[in-house]
């Protein structure tokens, strides 16, 4: 079983066609990890100096949205794994304390024989104040993991070792 993070970000697509390349006949999981937007507050720091909280129904409201986004990218993932040929199926879950550690943790529900997933996922500016997903799985991984960069991300990489 391999499992795809996918959030239909530039580097999420490179790792699914990648994972169609190197995992054909492999069952897929393909995992969208959504940020509830209480989680997002308490990382962010966003508005809490102010002490404003939004109605509950507002949270509900963006919550749905973003869920159903999440879900949404899995199953398109899946869908078009599927006309390749591989056997996917969607997970779609809530961040518990991170999107590394829930993805650790379905990887581990799973048994997982290897996790691909993308250099960077939708919001470059959270992984500069939270870190990096990619980095923190492959820092706390038990299990190959394979991290793929878009095109645009390889060029600039490429280019950047050339001076």
């Amino acid at each position: 079983m391999i499992l795809l993070c996918y959030d239909g970000s530039d580097d999420a697509e490179a790792a699914l066609q990648l994972t169609t390349k190197l995992f054909a006949g492999q069952p897929v999981t393909v995992l969208a990890v959504w940020e509830p937007y209480t989680e997002i507050m308490a990382h962010e720091n966003w508005g809490l100096a102010l002490g404003y909280a939004p109605p509950a129904e507002d949270i509900e409201r963006v919550d749905a949205s973003v869920r159903e986004h999440a879900d949404a990218a899995a199953q398109d993932a899946v869908r078009r794994l599927g006309e390749a040929g591989i056997n996917a199926q969607k997970r779609v879950e809530a961040m518990e304390s991170s999107v590394a550690a829930s993805v650790q943790a379905v990887a581990d529900e799973i048994s997982a024989d290897a996790i691909v997933l993308g250099t960077r996922g939708r919001s470059g500016l959270k992984s500069l104040l939270l870190g990096s997903v990619s980095h923190a799985v492959l820092q706390h991984a038990d299990r190959p993991v394979v991290v793929v960069p878009s095109e645009p991300v390889a060029q600039e990489r490429r280019g950047g070792a050339r001076r």
